[in-house]
Formats: structure tokens, C-alpha cells, sequence
């Protein structure tokens, strides 16, 4: 008969301290994630999940009409300058409105990350269904097939799609398999505690190290007390209480983050 598995004593504090990140984590996300009723996720072949915000059909007509207005303006210079050409400059004028309204989206989707200046007015960008940037076909696909999306008259058939369909695609991202999502601004790095990097004690287990980086890397959005409160499970391990026990751990986050000390820097310099 297989024996139980037993769990020493001094495991304990640390499985209990584990435990309680995680559920102090997954208890300020899960809000979070319940307003997000437009939440698209995929899973990457590595077995990472991405998530992004779809974008309805209000924002992108916003964005569209942005984009419209900027390409209005081009086209009236444009015009303007090309007055005293004659018969070449309306030639000229209209290449010009034949590249602006079929290569412009292209243009800005595929080496601007996605976004037109509309798109980014809005915060939004166009990606792959797979959450990877999106490629020359799949841009010139989605763009020439607009004239599909304009049918019968006012893009009413692309406005039914993206009303009608699960991630508010049009005929156009069917076709080329994209989708339209929230760009979301890049965020600052989590600020650390101002403590002098501590080594670990040897034994320390993955779960228990990302624990602690969690406690360094939330010291700004937890509370003293509750920060506090965890580090004292920790107590076997710091062999400290209170706010010194807090800063020995968050001396360990800060060097399993990278941290060294400054005189062991200029040592290996």
C-alpha cells in the first residue's frame, strides 16, 4: 500500500504562504476578468494563454471615420497642388485617391503595429486571430474585400457582421482570419522595495520563489499590515517578525529578480 505523502514542518509555512498569494492575486484579478465580457483568448503551441479586449462596432467606425478625415485632407492638398498640371495632374490625383483608399490601412496596419492614426486615436490595433501581428496578406486581404463590407450601400454589410458576429469581425477579417482588440499602453515596471538584495537559503522551491517575487513585486498594492501578515508564515524561513522579516523577504524577491549587491557589481566588473 503507497504511503501518504507527508509534508515536514518547516514545508508548511511555506505552502501556506504560497497558497495565500495566490488567492490574494486571483482575488484582485477576478473582478478585473468579470467585466471584460469581450475577453478573446488564445493558447500559443508553447501552451501560453494571450488575452486581449475585442473592439465593437462603435470604436471602429470612430476610428474609420478619423482615418477618413486624414485621407480627405491629403486628397484636397493633393488637388490643390496638382490644380496647374491640367489633364496629367487629375491623372495624377487620381492614383493618388487609388492608392490612399486601398494602400493607406495597409500601410500603417502592417509597419505601424496594427494601427492607422484612427486606430490609434482609439486604441486599437489589428492583429492575426492568433494574437500575432498581422502580415501583408492578411492586411490586403481584409482592406480589398471593404468593397464587400460596403455592400448594399454605407458598409451596412460590414456593420451586420461585426453586430452579428462572436469578435465583431467583418467579411473582410473572415476572410483574412483577423480580428480588431484594444492596444493596451504599455505599463511601467513594478516598483521594488528599496531593500539590499538578500540570497536565498538553499532548498528554496520554484513555488515558494515565485511566491516571494510576487510579495516584492506587489509591495505597492498591498497593505503594510497584510504584507506583514504573510511574511510572518515566513517566519521559520527569515528567522525574523514584523517589518524586518518583511524586508529579508523582499531582499530575497530582489535578488531573485536580479538584484545584486552593489560591491559584488563592482566585483564582477
Amino acid at each position: 500500500m503507497a504511503q501518504p505523502l507527508a509534508v515536514s514542518p518547516p514545508q508548511l509555512p511555506l505552502l501556506r504562504f504560497a497558497h495565500m498569494m495566490h488567492q490574494s492575486s486571483h482575488a484582485q484579478s477576478e473582478p478585473d476578468i468579470n467585466r471584460l465580457d469581450t475577453l478573446y483568448g488564445t493558447e500559443t503551441p508553447e501552451g501560453i494563454d494571450l488575452t486581449a479586449q475585442l473592439a465593437g462596432p462603435v470604436p471602429r467606425i470612430l476610428a474609420y471615420a478619423v482615418d477618413l478625415f486624414y485621407r480627405s485632407l491629403i486628397l484636397l492638398a493633393l488637388g490643390i497642388a496638382l490644380t496647374f498640371a491640367g489633364r496629367a495632374g487629375w491623372g495624377f490625383w487620381l492614383l493618388g485617391s487609388f492608392f490612399l483608399e486601398w494602400f493607406y490601412p495597409v500601410f500603417f496596419e502592417v509597419l505601424k503595429g496594427g494601427q492607422t492614426p484612427g486606430k490609434k486615436a482609439f486604441s486599437l490595433a489589428v492583429v492575426n486571430d492568433n494574437l500575432t501581428p498581422v502580415t501583408w496578406s492578411a492586411s490586403i486581404m481584409r482592406n480589398l474585400l471593404r468593397f464587400a463590407d460596403f455592400l448594399p450601400f454605407g458598409y451596412s454589410a460590414g456593420i451586420v457582421s461585426m453586430t452579428c458576429s462572436r469578435y465583431f469581425q467583418r467579411l473582410g477579417d473572415f476572410a483574412a482570419g483577423t480580428i480588431v482588440v484594444y492596444r493596451e499602453p504599455h505599463k511601467n515596471t513594478a516598483q521594488l522595495p528599496d531593500v539590499p538584495p538578500a540570497p536565498p537559503p538553499r532548498g528554496l522551491q520554484l513555488q515558494d520563489q515565485q511566491a516571494i517575487v510576487s510579495l516584492t513585486e506587489r509591495n505597492t498594492e498591498l497593505s503594510n499590515a497584510r504584507q506583514q501578515e504573510l511574511a510572518d508564515l515566513l517566519q521559520p524561513l527569515t528567522g525574523k517578525s514584523g517589518s524586518s522579516g518583511l524586508q529579508q523577504l523582499q531582499g530575497i524577491g530582489r535578488w531573485l529578480l536580479g538584484a545584486r549587491r552593489e560591491k559584488q557589481a563592482g566585483q564582477q566588473k
